[in-house]
């Protein structure tokens, strides 16, 4: 019979006709009948649609005919729609952020009635198994491993841009001529405008390569053995090229907060006979503090949420250790990878996206709320 079925085409639709797949057989009569009335409606729904779009436009072209007159008081009525168009382009914004938490929650809140919030804050250990439907083996979902991975990448990103983006914000602000800043800012900033994507093929191909075999090569010159301990993908890979990446945002945000302090307070400083790397030590740097702070926050932030530089230079091995040149992932990371695939999108490999999403979202709106905080709590009042 299968033999029969696999090499006869009128035998396989009549088995599938026979299983109850409709399309296999002959269309039912009922079917036909509910093809043609769907049909007549769908043309009868786009005249309808043109006939009322019409309609609306011909009323309220007649209506504003109607209201102009001498004592049609048209600014009025033109403030009074611009500021509901502006109430409305607000509520539309804070109503899409709170679908999406709310969205969010539902999902996590459904994932949490099948995995204890316990295991999942607190466990040690992510190993999702991807289990057949119906199966009771969920497998572990720790959040620990994928937290310590995207704390320790982000840390090491800073450590690359803060640097390198506040001296280049001082440099642009303090001793760069108008001319060479007006080239070298929209330089630097373009950086901020190639997609993360470039930034991931640029460590997979140029940065990881190249510090494996430099550990190769400084292994060799130690002791004789060529061997690589820094590994293509990994922490130290994501974290430089997440660090170049996060450059711009450093130096602009830098240098608009060093340019906003008060020109007086330098010639101050400088009136007294301080030089001017003391004066940007003692005087302008400390006026700017708050807002750096503020500015490195919301930066550490962006850092949190990477995805692609991770994905292709750190890897997605979920684990815990210290050691910067072994793979290491982070919670961006595994929300791609528990939504793409042919699970159910009820089970709890895939529900655990939305409670990493969520968990994400929490994370970078307090170092946001904090950094607004620490931005007006120390913010110095100029006159």
């Amino acid at each position: 019979e299968t033999a029969a079925v696999a090499t006869d085409p009128a035998a396989l639709q009549a088995k599938l006709s026979e299983k109850g797949v409709p399309l296999a057989g002959q269309p039912q009569p009922y079917m036909l009948d509910a093809a043609k009335k769907l049909n007549a409606m769908s043309v009868t729904s786009r005249l309808a649609m043109t006939v009322i779009v019409f309609a609306l436009a011909v009323a309220g072209a007649f209506y504003a005919l109607r209201a102009i007159a001498p004592r049609f008081r048209a600014r009025n009525r033109v403030e009074r729609v611009m500021l509901w168009g502006l109430l409305l382009a607000s509520s539309i914004a804070i109503l899409t952020t709170i679908g999406i938490v709310l969205s969010m929650l539902s999902e996590a809140a459904r994932f949490f009635a099948a995995v204890p919030a316990g295991d999942f804050f607190f466990g040690t250990v992510w190993d999702p198994r991807f289990a057949g439907a119906g199966s009771s083996s969920f497998g572990q979902f720790g959040l620990i491993p994928l937290l310590l991975g995207t704390l320790y990448i982000g840390l090491v990103a800073m450590l690359v841009a803060v640097p390198v983006g506040l001296f280049a914000a001082i440099y642009m602000a303090e001793y760069a001529s108008p001319k060479l800043r007006g080239v070298a800012k929209p330089l630097l900033e373009v950086l901020a405008g190639i997609p993360t994507i470039v930034y991931g093929f640029f460590a997979l191909v140029t940065v990881g390569p190249f510090l494996r075999d430099f550990s190769a090569q400084i292994s060799g010159l130690l002791s004789g053995s060529y061997t690589n301990f820094i590994q293509a993908q990994s922490v130290l890979t994501a974290g430089i090229v997440m660090g170049i990446m996060l450059i711009p945002y450093v130096s602009s945000l830098s240098d608009d907060i060093i340019t906003a302090v008060p020109r007086a307070l330098r010639d101050g400083s400088l009136g007294l006979g301080a030089t001017r790397s003391e004066t940007i030590k003692k005087v302008v740097l400390p006026a700017a503090l708050p807002g750096i702070v503020g500015a490195l926050l919301m930066t550490a932030s962006r850092a949190i949420g990477e995805t692609m530089i991770v994905v292709l230079a750190a890897g997605v091995a979920a684990r815990i250790q210290i050691n910067p040149f072994e793979p290491m992932t982070t919670v961006t990371v595994k929300i791609v990878n528990q939504l793409t695939g042919d699970l159910e999108f009820t089970s709890p490999q895939t529900l655990v996206a939305f409670a990493l999403g969520i968990t994400l979202f929490c994370i970078t709106l307090c170092l946001n709320i904090y950094a607004l905080y620490i931005v007006r709590k120390y913010r110095e009042q100029y006159e």
